[in-house]
């Protein structure tokens, strides 16, 4: 039980350490949301900390504080697809989260799921902007290339500073990475 109120604690101080973050924004020209900052640092932390159930479950919620402070809502759909989904998406990186000989984080492995679940947040915010945003596609532009271009815009710059933080941060403290034994909280 007290692993469980610790490991409560952790998703609850992630989820407010990723919503601070995201107000620390590097400025760009995306008019229709969007953006370059460090929420997704969290997330990963516990991702490769607590595994996959406990990432996406700290994505998830990120994701929906995002959506309570920083909404842009146009259908039902589009809001998952752009809020709870693309962060909770980020907590599958932990699928790659495998261990070294010494008991630490692959680092190699651990970018690798980085990527894939940053591809994931991605194809999360493309289609959302292929369906619903289409309308703001310049005339003669293929929407599906307009998407693909506005969002990796910012995403690609975002998945590369995160890379570079979490890096930084397992060559300072490789044991913070170290997998821990999870009781799941989500049943």
């Amino acid at each position: 039980m007290q692993k469980r109120t610790l490991i409560m604690v952790e998703i609850a101080l992630m989820t407010a350490l990723a919503f601070m973050l995201s107000f620390v924004k590097f400025p760009g020209p995306w008019v229709q949301g969007g953006s370059i900052s460090l929420i997704m640092v969290p997330i990963f932390i516990m991702a490769f900390r607590r595994g996959w159930r406990v990432g996406v479950l700290t994505g998830a919620l990120v994701g929906i504080v995002n959506l309570m402070y920083n909404a842009s809502i146009i259908h039902p759909i589009q809001m998952l697809l752009d809020y709870p989904v693309p962060y909770a998406v980020l907590g599958l990186a932990a699928l790659f989260a495998f261990q070294n000989s010494e008991g630490e984080l692959s680092v190699g492995w651990a970018l690798i799921g980085l990527l894939f679940a940053g591809s994931l947040r991605f194809l999360s915010h493309v289609i959302s902007g292929i369906v619903w945003f289409g309308s703001f596609t310049p005339e003669g532009m293929n929407v599906y290339l307009y998407s693909i271009g506005y969002n990796i815009s910012y995403l690609l710059p975002e998945i590369l500073i995160t890379l570079v933080v979490l890096y930084i941060l397992s060559r300072a403290q490789p044991d913070f990475f170290q997998m821990k034994k999870t009781t799941p909280v989500v049943s």
